[in-house]
């Protein structure tokens, strides 16, 4: 079930766009990580995130494994991170939507507001930062 998921989700976003992304690695919830969609991902040059399947090797993790790990755990962290604020503060996890283009609409939506929320912070805090270095200036120029 779980591999046919992440490969309609590969396939959609290739019919969506035109083209295969160029990144180049994939970051999926450990679910997804089995045998079959590692090999479709190899198949395609595709790195998913997280360690191999089986037993740990016996040689020590390299610096350039841990680095890449942290990376990609940095990374996962910010994207789950907006997750849960979707959640918390946009009401993702209160959608009761029946239909499911009317709950892809919502959700488009939901996140729409959040982008939109987040430039007009960064406007804001970049006019405050234009009118207190006038302010400033005034004040020491006389």
């Amino acid at each position: 079930m779980e591999n046919h998921i992440q490969k309609e989700a590969h396939s959609q976003v290739i019919m969506s766009t035109g083209r295969v992304s160029k990144r180049t690695f994939k970051m999926a919830d450990q679910i997804y990580r089995n045998r079959e969609n590692r090999a479709y991902c190899k198949e395609r040059g595709i790195r998913l995130s997280g360690p191999p399947l089986g037993r740990p090797s016996k040689q020590a993790d390299t610096a350039e494994m841990k680095r890449i790990a942290k990376l990609d755990a940095g990374e996962r962290n910010a994207i789950e991170g907006k997750f849960g604020e979707g959640k918390r503060k946009y009401g993702l996890n209160r959608i009761r939507a029946r239909l499911e283009q009317t709950s892809g609409a919502v959700i488009a939506l939901q996140f729409l507001v959040m982008n939109l929320e987040r430039r007009l912070r960064l406007f804001f805090v970049f006019i405050l930062n234009v009118l207190l270095n006038r302010t400033v200036y005034r004040l020491f120029a006389l």
